[in-house]
């Protein structure tokens, strides 16, 4: 006489983003009476299999040229002068980047591997008979696959140019002043990766 009793769970999870846990195997049992030189068997199997692929590529890039010029000014051949000025060129740049990854799902198949995946009660019990063979097995199988690949590249480049123009005065009988502008650049760049996987 043989009895053979096989409960099994399996789940398979492939992707991102994990947020449960993993099925947990029925419970099995022989009882009550096994005749004389029987075969008895309780195979309980849980497989749990997590793969994980995540590819993360940012890139920032960030390209600023400016130019500033102002004129020149001039004043010759005068009998009188009172001022003699060309105006500022400046230049102003800013740039501020924020990105951020988070590939979670990675850590939370990791926990809900040890959690949830329990194999029931599996047993052979009263009343035997005589030179039976009894077997009772419980296996669990757990396979976790994770595969983080991530590029990251910044790239600033700010190109910036300021003149202020001449100012002459010739030949005049009575100048007063003779300026140029300012020239002035200001440049201001902030990056921020945040990569979590």
């Amino acid at each position: 006489m043989k009895s053979q009793i096989i409960r099994a769970a399996a789940t398979t999870v492939l992707g991102l983003g994990l947020t449960t846990g993993f099925a947990a195997a029925q419970s099995g049992s022989i009882s009550n009476g096994n005749g004389i030189d029987s075969t008895n068997k309780v195979i309980t199997k849980l497989t749990n299999s997590a793969d994980f692929d995540n590819h993360n590529t940012l890139g920032v890039n960030n390209d600023n040229d400016q130019t500033a010029h102002t004129g020149s000014a001039t004043a010759n051949d005068n009998t009188t002068v009172g001022g003699v000025g060309t105006g500022s060129a400046s230049n102003s740049s800013s740039s501020n980047t924020s990105v951020s990854v988070n590939n979670s799902g990675s850590v939370s198949a990791l926990a809900d591997m040890g959690m949830g995946g329990s194999v029931g009660d599996s047993s052979i019990s009263n009343g035997n008979g005589i030179s039976s063979s009894n077997l009772v097995v419980s296996k669990v199988s757990n396979s976790l696959d994770v595969n983080n690949t991530n590029n990251v590249s910044v790239t600033n480049s700010n190109d910036q140019s300021a003149t202020s123009g001449s100012a002459s005065a010739n030949d005049n009988t009575t100048v007063g002043n003779v300026t140029t502008g300012d020239a002035s650049n200001t440049s201001s760049s902030s990056t921020s990766i945040s990569v979590t996987n």
